[in-house]
């Protein structure tokens, strides 16, 4: 039997001025591959001068260089003699590395002596590229919305998390998994821009999201698997009992979530299931900063 509804969309003003975010999609590397779908430009972002152009469809090697950083052209590589750099599509398209696309910009940092490469991108862009990461894009629709519902709470709730490593969040299940816009598929970017904006709240604070794949038929209080209690983490069956747990099943079960939208919940309720006496709010869209 499904439960009553109720939804209250509400609007909040955080003290961010935008929604950007910072993930780390390689760390300590030796070098990196990058490239853009159409012709960019390498910037100082210490001086925010351009220290070289990028054309279209062509990929470019970089290395740590002593405490800089160097491009690989034609066969030869050049010092750009800055430890940080940002790389930007002079029009709309794509960056590349690690053999995937990504929106937004990639910023490369030298870090003693290893590269760490960020991607810059929109809050709304992000999460284009988590939920089919996190879950199969054929599934229910009504789980993906929750799926992405939940991602965007888990993103705010954790801006600065990997702070001292230069970024916000990992491309891993170790925050979210995260395979830019090489993951996105047309069907699972609708369902994301008809949450657009909506996150979970407790006492007015966007909360913490957790998920995990399977709970195995019960899902956990966090206090059980990390010692702390949350108000809005509660112990309840999963329902994916025909599925092995998988994960730390502490919030909402993916699996579950799958099931009870095929039972007909649809994505606000399977949220109001997991998380215990949350209301919705729609984040305040201000446009990010390039």
């Amino acid at each position: 039997m499904k439960m009553p509804l109720q939804v209250f969309i509400i609007l909040l003003a955080f003290s961010s001025p935008c929604y950007a975010i910072k993930i780390g999609v390689q760390q300590g590397a030796s070098s990196a591959a990058v490239g853009s779908s159409v012709k960019g430009v390498v910037i100082d972002a210490n001086t925010n001068k351009t220290l070289c152009n990028l054309e279209a469809m062509k990929g470019y090697a970089l290395q740590p260089y002593h405490d800089t950083i160097a491009v690989k052209i034609n066969g030869a590589f050049y010092k750009l003699k800055s430890d940080y750099i940002v790389i930007k599509p002079l029009e709309a398209g794509f960056i590349s590395t690690k053999g995937r696309w990504y929106r937004g910009n990639l910023i490369v940092l030298n870090r003693n002596g290893k590269l760490t490469v960020i991607n810059d991108v929109d809050l709304e862009d992000y999460i284009k590229g988590v939920v089919p990461s996190e879950m199969p894009s054929g599934w229910h629709e009504e789980a993906l919305k929750a799926q992405a519902v939940a991602a965007r709470s888990y993103a705010l709730a954790n801006l600065g998390k990997r702070a001292a490593l230069g970024f916000d969040l990992l491309d891993t299940p170790d925050d979210q998994a995260y395979r830019g816009a090489s993951a996105e598929t047309a069907r699972t970017n609708a369902l994301v821009d008809a949450t657009k904006g909506i996150v979970l709240t407790y006492d007015m604070k966007v909360i913490n999201a957790y998920y995990s794949a399977s709970a195995g038929g019960q899902s956990l209080n966090s206090k059980d698997v990390w010692g702390g209690s949350l108000p809005y983490i509660r112990s309840v069956p999963s329902f994916d009992s025909n599925v092995k747990k998988n994960g730390h099943g502490v919030g909402m079960s993916q699996h579950g979530a799958n099931n009870l939208a095929k039972e007909g919940y649809n994505a606000y309720q399977i949220l109001q299931y997991f998380y215990n006496d949350v209301k919705f709010a729609r984040i305040k869209q201000n446009k990010a900063k390039s």
